[in-house]
């Protein structure tokens, strides 16, 4: 099994933007809404220091997956648009990845992060349940979002 590797990289430069762009095709045509990645709004700009951060996962010379952290409250943190792409799914990387941004968020000084996902997305549901993420009340109006969760950076 490869390691993956993730650095940081720029939510508007390739691959990090190619992997958002290939994550929101993939949402458009699950949700059969374009609109599922607006609901909240994200900018670049949330995902870049001095408070948020995007990072690329890398097998190699493939970038294979890629999400970010947001500020969003005092204290609390957002993770958002992870992604691994289709050729590289089952290999452990989204388990790695949220390992990661969570590191990440610890080291922006976040003692918590939020996440919220749809229910199209089993797997990403079972693995946010699975690493402890606790359910909480709706905190956005995601309208595509059946699972909001919370997890406590210790």
């Amino acid at each position: 099994m490869t390691t993956t590797k993730f650095e940081v990289g720029d939510p508007e430069m390739a691959p990090a933007a190619e992997l958002l762009a290939e994550m929101s095709v993939e949402l458009g045509v699950l949700y059969w809404d374009a609109s599922r990645l607006d609901r909240p709004k994200l900018t670049p700009t949330e995902l870049r220091a001095p408070a948020g951060t995007y990072l690329v996962g890398w097998q190699d010379t493939d970038a294979v997956a890629g999400g970010g952290v947001r500020p969003f409250a005092d204290g609390l943190g957002e993770i958002k648009r992870m992604f691994v792409r289709p050729d590289f799914r089952s290999q452990g990387i989204a388990g790695a990845l949220l390992a990661a941004l969570e590191d990440a968020a610890r080291a922006l000084g976040y003692r918590a992060v939020r996440l919220d996902t749809g229910p199209k997305q089993l797997h990403a549901l079972q693995l946010y349940r699975g690493a402890g993420y606790e359910e909480i009340a709706p905190y956005n109006d995601n309208p595509f979002a059946c699972f909001w969760g919370e997890k406590a950076l210790v």
